[in-house]
């Protein structure tokens, strides 16, 4: 496997072989042949995830693995060349599948070792039959430009490449002077095309392409026929041209076993040709992935590598694929399709990167610089493993250590792509990436909410009136086609997402307006969770703008009768609540950097805080520091303190003395609490009943929000 990605062994391990070199039949990096696990019929495999796991960076690296081997070809779907037609070419002539299957083979016709180019004569009679339903108004050099790029692919460093330049010119002379003659343009061009094949190879293999478009369905045994029903097919759009598309894919794949047919092309050519599908969710990867499927349940086989990558799960277009998690698939893939379509599919979820992956990625970037001892597991736990964010704070960290004393201030730094160039903010760096860009504004109020109500809410404080109740529901769809997790509690489910979006909502308005979009939308949640059920959610909104002593009264009040379960659960709940800085009474920033949760915590600040009337000063003040202690160790963009980790401990062990019927609770918490935060995980216990990642929805207690 490459340098570059940590974590992928699973696709890229060659002894024993990763699923890579069992699919392809090759070593990565090496022309050496590798065991086929399914020779008969390879799965398509499709890998899912949200954005920033890395599906792009793995297709990036397939493509280095094989390139050069065997024929290799990568097409990202949502390149602007599958967006739209050239400004000249009319869209009755144009999709983006035909464009991709284009584009798949201009890369597969390369040479590679042992063997030379491919060459396309089915796929090139279907496209040039295509373009030429477009040609109605078109001049003469347009055509040639068309003609010769289609008739060409690529031909650059190929010793075919003289003769090759001037067959298609000849091709193109033919073409354009039956597009501007008197008879009909597209039956002039196609039969121009056909002749010139036949004319330019006498080989029985090409002579046998230039015929294969008599099974086209009612062609009457007549290749031309045939050629003239897909151009017509192609420019009535809707099930005529998916029918029509569905045939330049099998002329494409057509060809590929052509290649790869007879004894001496079988010894030349090691491995199976790979064709890369990156964002697959979007034109043309639908409509490829469709007929690539349907071909191989119907019985037309094709020995291709397909690997496609998609956002979101696929669970509406692909129901019936096999799916497996990234390690499931390292020593073999137990696939076997049925009648189904979408079983030829297999779908591998990529998985977040583990703490010891962080560990080599941060160590990796930063060099020698020196590194804080918890940095790499800060920044596992602030990303959940994203391999995107990883990478972006490890660069941020090389560029801006020492100077950066928080994972907070490495997402506010800016980073710069080379030292030429100006900087970014890392957070915003990384939302650009991670979120639909559509929805940026949106996802930034209502990241602050739990659920359906909460988010209404805010959105009808801080949102135009058009944004209404429809949608937030049509958002939270989207967010959930995106393949960001449906976590209770939560209406951003993805921790990394929302609190980089909670970072973006508390910077939005700036210090000069007293971060007016921040306070108004905690205060409208806090106002939205009034019943004594909601208590939580109150106070995690109230602590969300510095307002503490409403916590502090209820977890002293109900500490002696409540549930220690539950109540264990409110302090984590509430102390879930952001800290981006410190706030004076007017919401506006502290100078400096200091962080008052660690003051409180460490009980410097008892001597000066005002006990209530009435309450019991010891227990209070005990409340304060251990509400504060999990404030700050709860954060995930600041690094754990020991001596508030100490704190923690002690604290929770006084309260277990208290109340001995449930101090096994607290006592279990005090070891658990301060040992996850030191390790960079999220503080569970035993009171999370075996479910540690929980987030505090309506029907779930956990306590994180």
């Amino acid at each position: 496997m490459g340098r570059r990605l940590h974590g992928r062994g699973a696709l890229f391990d060659a002894d024993p072989a990763g699923l890579a070199p069992r699919l392809i039949g090759l070593r990565p990096h090496h022309h050496r042949a590798a065991t086929l696990e399914h020779p008969d019929e390879p799965p398509f495999v499709v890998l899912t995830g949200a954005r920033g796991l890395g599906k792009s960076a793995v297709l990036a690296e397939l493509r280095d693995a094989y390139q050069g081997h065997t024929p290799v070809a990568l097409a990202d779907c949502a390149e602007e060349q599958f967006a739209r037609p050239p400004a000249d070419r009319p869209a009755a002539s144009w999709s983006p599948l035909a464009q991709a299957v284009l584009v798949i083979a201009e890369q597969l016709a390369e040479p590679v070792t042992g063997a030379g180019r491919i060459t396309f004569p089915r796929l090139m009679s279907g496209l040039v039959a295509v373009a030429a339903g477009g040609w109605g108004d078109a001049d003469s050099e347009r055509i040639r430009r068309e003609v010769e790029r289609i008739l060409l692919l690529n031909e650059s460093g190929s010793w075919i490449s003289g003769f090759a330049g001037r067959w298609a010119g000849k091709v193109a002379a033919k073409v354009v002077a039956a597009a501007t003659g008197t008879g009909p343009l597209v039956s002039g061009a196609i039969e121009a095309t056909l002749e010139s094949i036949a004319e330019g190879f006498s080989s029985r293999r090409h002579q046998k392409a230039s015929v294969w478009y008599r099974t086209y369905p009612n062609a009457g045994g007549h290749a031309q026929r045939g050629l003239i029903l897909l151009s017509r097919h192609f420019r009535e759009d809707g099930p005529a041209r998916e029918h029509a598309e569905r045939h330049l894919v099998r002329a494409l794949l057509a060809d590929l076993t052509e290649a790869y047919s007879g004894v001496l092309p079988r010894m030349q050519r090691l491995g199976r040709p790979v064709v890369l599908l990156d964002n697959a969710q979007t034109a043309p990867g639908p409509g490829l992935v469709a007929a690539v499927l349907r071909d191989r349940a119907e019985g037309v086989a094709d020995q291709v590598a397909f690997v496609a990558a998609r956002r979101g799960e696929g669970r509406d277009e692909l129901r019936s694929a096999a799916r497996r998690e990234l390690a499931e698939v390292a020593r073999r893939t137990d696939w076997t399709p049925d009648a189904a379509p979408s079983s030829r599919a297999l779908l591998v979820a990529l998985t977040p990167l583990s703490p010891d992956d962080t560990l080599h990625i941060v160590g990796s970037v930063c060099g020698d610089l020196p590194v804080p001892p918890h940095l790499p597991h800060a920044v596992h736990r602030l990303t959940g493993g994203n391999p995107l964010g990883i990478v972006l704070l490890a660069e941020s960290a090389a560029q801006n250590l020492p100077g950066a004393s928080s994972l907070g201030e490495l997402l506010t730094a800016p980073v710069r792509p080379a030292e030429d160039l100006p900087g970014t903010p890392a957070y915003e760096a990384l939302l650009d990436r991670l979120v639909p860009p559509e929805h940026f504004a949106e996802l930034t109020v209502l990241a602050a909410a739990h659920d359906h109500g909460s988010a209404c809410a805010v959105a009808s404080a801080l949102l135009p009136d058009t944004f209404g109740p429809a949608s937030v529901r049509e958002l939270r769809t989207l967010l959930a086609a995106e393949g960001l997790p449906d976590v209770p509690g939560r209406f951003v489910g993805d921790r990394f997402v929302r609190t980089l979006l909670l970072l973006r909502l508390h910077l939005l308005d700036g210090d000069e307006a007293a971060h007016a979009s921040w306070r108004t939308a905690h205060e409208t949640l806090a106002a939205h969770y009034t019943a004594p059920e909601d208590a939580r959610f109150r106070l995690h909104h109230e602590l969300a703008l510095g307002v503490t002593e409403s916590a502090v009264a209820h977890l002293r009040d109900t500490f002696p009768t409540a549930d220690t379960r539950d109540w264990l659960h409110t302090l984590r709940f509430a102390a879930s609540a952001p800290y981006f800085h410190a706030h004076d009474a007017e919401g506006r920033d502290f100078t400096g950097r200091g962080d008052r949760r660690t003051a409180v915590a460490l009980g410097r600040t008892d001597a000066a805080h005002a006990v209530p009337e009435g309450a019991d000063a010891v227990l209070h003040l005990r409340i304060r520091r251990l509400l504060h202690a999990v404030w700050q160790l709860a954060d995930p963009l600041v690094l754990p303190d020991p001596q508030v980790c100490d704190r923690l401990r002690f604290e929770l062990e006084q309260l277990s003395n208290l109340r001995p019927a449930a101090g096994a609770l607290l006592w279990r918490a005090s070891r658990d609490w301060p040992a996850a935060a030191l390790a960079g995980r999220p503080m569970t216990g035993p009171e999370d009943d075996g479910d540690g990642d929980g987030d505090g929805g309506p029907d779930d207690h956990s306590g994180e929000a």
